[in-house]
């Protein structure tokens, strides 16, 4: 699999080839959200963090309510040197996982069930 290369690339610091590895699987899936995690480490890893921003933007319209896609998107902002824009999407990263603990704490509590 393509995305396995990818990760295999990217475990022996391969970069450049593990980004085409991911692009590959994405052109393959669009949808393949790990594809999309691995292309964006891999960018950055190879120091081309403008690419890795891209990379994580993409990531983001795809899984919108994913807090680790955006926590990938501000540490490849960070790294390009977009302070104030890193500093927001690690907030949106805290807050959607806030968001996803009341929601497994509701779900654990019964809070919204029914009982009669």
């Amino acid at each position: 699999m393509l995305s396995q290369s990818g990760l295999d690339l990217l475990g022996a610091g391969e970069y450049a080839g593990a980004a085409r590895a991911f692009r590959a699987a994405i052109a393959a899936d669009a949808t393949h959200v790990e594809a999309h995690h691995g292309l964006t480490r891999a960018l950055r890893e190879a120091g081309h963090f403008e690419a890795a921003v891209a990379a994580a933007l993409a990531l983001t319209v795809l899984t919108p309510l994913d807090a680790l896609a955006h926590t990938s998107l501000s540490i490849a902002l960070q790294k390009a040197g977009h302070v104030p824009e890193a500093e927001a999407a690690a907030a949106r990263a805290r807050i959607l996982e806030w968001k996803q603990q009341l929601a497994e704490g509701s779900k654990a509590s019964g809070e919204g069930e029914f009982r009669g």
